[in-house]
């Protein structure tokens, strides 16, 4: 299903919780734009109504008895995709299971309102998700096989690296780093991403990643070195950029100001990998929504490197990558499936 956006997104409320679905639902509906035509307390009756109520937009709590909204989330993606808003508690659990829904097709998480997270501030947040989700292609893709990590990389590889490979996402990401990172080969060159999340989500998702891919994923902290057979993921709330010690990288994590209102910035990572790897780099944008990362992909294509844009057809949202394509920051436009040989094989020449 291909979600339309028309002067009023129906939205079906998927919550456990009586006092949830109640409360989400009139705040909702203060919203002009939208309108909650039907709530579920779990799985078996929100499927039922979204036969019936044909929303646009589903949002999701997935701590749920009977089944739990992952399950119902994977099992709804391959009958009827739609574009899906999760709530989340800021939990280290409910961080891991956002992220196995976001993998599993969900295309935006709020966080669930707790004593630090008022329930207007979260319904506000909640209303601007699904305009986005309205807007959104669903993309369902196949589960990646989990590899078989070597143990060691060979020592000249690990002390340094010379090429590195700097990615950015936003909504969509998810899914999208997962096919291009578990397609990299264990000696795969130094990556350095950043993905639009929030700061409690993306230790959990460089956990996902790193059980699945062969080389190592971890969330980045200050001072970490770039090496061969490493990603280092920007940590949620925090800005990532690159920095160099005579022949090796490292990345600085800091606290700052949002650009182009994210925390972390594409374009503060892309901006600094053109200054400090130039023409030794090669960048992609993958799907997201708004411009960041364009004008860092530009300063990193100015300064030598190689870009590539993921294209329409494989994108959740074509909008970062669009915004890339429309300052000629783009070399080359690909599917996702192509785009983990396109790095690859740019690095090794």
């Amino acid at each position: 299903m291909k979600a339309v956006v028309t002067d009023c997104i129906k939205v079906l409320v998927v919550d456990d919780s009586a006092i949830v679905r109640k409360v989400l639902s009139e705040r909702l509906d203060q919203f002009s734009d939208i309108k909650v035509v039907g709530t579920a307390p779990d799985p078996f009756v929100a499927r039922d109504k979204i036969v019936a109520l044909r929303p646009h937009v589903l949002t999701l709590d997935i701590e749920m008895p009977r089944m739990d909204g992952v399950t119902f989330l994977q099992r709804l993606m391959q009958v009827y995709p739609m574009p899906v808003v999760v709530l989340s508690s800021l939990t280290t659990r409910g961080s891991q299971t956002a992220v196995d829904a976001l993998a599993a097709g969900a295309v935006e998480v709020v966080a669930k309102p707790g004593t630090s997270y008022s329930i207007h501030e979260a319904c506000d947040d909640l209303a601007t998700k699904i305009r986005q989700a309205a807007c959104m292609r669903p993309v369902r893709t196949a589960s990646s096989p989990v590899r078989t990590r070597q143990t060691t990389v060979s020592l000249s590889m690990s002390e340094t690296t010379h090429k590195i490979i700097a990615i950015g996402a936003s909504t969509g990401g998810v899914q999208a780093l997962t096919s291009v990172l578990t397609a990299f080969p264990i000696d795969a060159p130094g990556t350095v991403v950043v993905q639009h999340m929030p700061a409690h989500f993306t230790c959990s998702f460089a956990e996902r990643l790193n059980r699945e891919c062969a080389v190592t994923v971890k969330e980045a902290q200050d001072g970490d070195w770039v090496r061969p057979g490493q990603v280092l993921l920007a940590p949620g709330g925090k800005h990532m950029t690159l920095r160099r010690s005579g022949a090796n990288y490292l990345v600085r994590v800091q606290a700052g100001q949002p650009v182009c209102h994210q925390m972390p910035s594409v374009d503060v990572l892309f901006e600094s990998v053109a200054d400090y790897a130039g023409a030794n780099a090669v960048g992609a944008i993958l799907t997201g929504m708004g411009a960041d990362g364009a004008e860092g992909l530009l300063a990193m294509r100015q300064s030598g490197a190689r870009t590539v844009a993921q294209d329409e057809a494989s994108c959740v949202v074509f909008g970062m990558p669009k915004e890339a394509i429309a300052k000629d920051a783009v070399e080359r436009v690909a599917s996702l499936a192509n785009i983990p040989e396109i790095l690859l094989h740019w690095i090794g020449n």
